[in-house]
């Protein structure tokens, strides 16, 4: 009875030092810098896929009114549908030789079709509609990141007029909010830092959940997107940063040499995207062109996103380990 008093004791001390113990930890840690809690991000660009005459329900397939007929070209409506009882008697001997030796090949030609056909929307799927390639044709979404050092204080204020002034809501401004974006980078190559590069094969069906999942996973870095111009719609969010302790503009402080701007691009296209994995400035200049010089006509979609945005904002070198870590030094 004893012993178990005892350990019944024991367990309660140790339950309420570590309740103590969390709750000064959480005490410790929530005394977060002013920079971290006041991070602040842009966003500018938009989504839109081509428009597409998409098959009909059954034409393809087994469904609908279609029936065979889509999925043979023709199928018994053209072939046994209207003629076979007509075609039967020759089969039979109810013809000629000659005669019903062109409706044999006939018949051997139309299921060889039909076959081919079957096999063909087999790989495509069973279900209402499917695809060809020229209909869905390969996708590329890929993204390029740079981190730049935040003496590039010029580079702020250029994206958000970049971002402010982009017609995103057509497939020719998002390709020249890509540009404008690319050459904004390329006038800073002093200041590169940290870079990466990645892309993801799909097609046009998926275009779009795919580039919306890359964005998001980017969008989530951010504590607030206090500018965003995206498909159209512009909105501006300012942002009371006396309170967080952070103030000034970096464009008329000096930054130190421990913070950073990170900008990124995401972008889905139909053309051969090839972008090269960054080991050095040349590859990362590589890259940035090769992103930049996508037509308008095989551009699907562009995100710009850049921390930090806010005046008084910065992104530490910790934050930027954390949050980026799959960024490499760019020599």
């Amino acid at each position: 009875m004893q012993k178990t008093f005892s350990l019944r004791k024991f367990l309660k001390m140790v339950t309420k030092r570590a309740v103590v113990f969390a709750l000064a930890a959480g005490l410790v840690f929530s005394q977060v810098s002013p920079a971290f809690a006041a991070r602040s991000g842009g966003r500018a660009g938009g989504f839109r896929a081509p428009s597409r005459s998409m098959p009909r329900s059954g034409g393809g397939n087994y469904g609908g009114g279609g029936a065979y007929g889509g999925a043979y070209g023709g199928g018994y409506r053209g072939g046994f549908g209207g003629g076979s009882f007509f075609m039967l008697p020759f089969l039979f001997g109810g013809g000629g030789s000659l005669f019903s030796l062109l409706i044999f090949m006939a018949v051997a030609s139309f299921l060889v079709r039909a076959f081919q056909n079957f096999a063909t929307n087999s790989a495509g799927g069973y279900g209402g509609t499917s695809y060809t390639s020229s209909s869905n044709p390969p996708v590329t979404v890929a993204k390029v990141q740079v981190g730049l050092l935040a003496q590039a204080r010029e580079l702020q204020p250029d994206l958000d007029r970049i971002a402010q002034t982009s017609d995103t809501s057509t497939n020719a401004g998002l390709a020249g909010l890509l540009q404008e974006s690319v050459l904004s980078l390329l006038r800073h190559p002093e200041y590169w830092a940290y870079a990466c590069t990645d892309s993801e094969k799909t097609v046009l069906t998926n275009a779009e959940t795919v580039f919306n999942r890359v964005a998001l996973g980017e969008r989530s870095k951010l504590a607030a997107e206090t500018l965003s111009n995206y498909n159209g719609q512009v909105r501006s969010l300012e942002r009371a940063l006396k309170a967080t302790g952070s103030g000034g503009n970096l464009s008329e402080t000096v930054a130190e040499p421990g913070e950073y701007i990170v900008v990124t691009l995401v972008l889905a296209t139909q053309s051969k995207l090839k972008l090269p994995q960054i080991q050095n400035a040349e590859d990362l200049r590589t890259a940035l062109r090769t992103a930049g010089a996508i037509s308008a006509d095989e551009l699907l979609g562009v995100e710009l996103l850049w921390e930090p945005q806010a005046s008084g904002d910065v992104l530490s070198s910790d934050e930027l380990v954390a949050e980026y870590p799959e960024m490499r030094i760019v020599a």
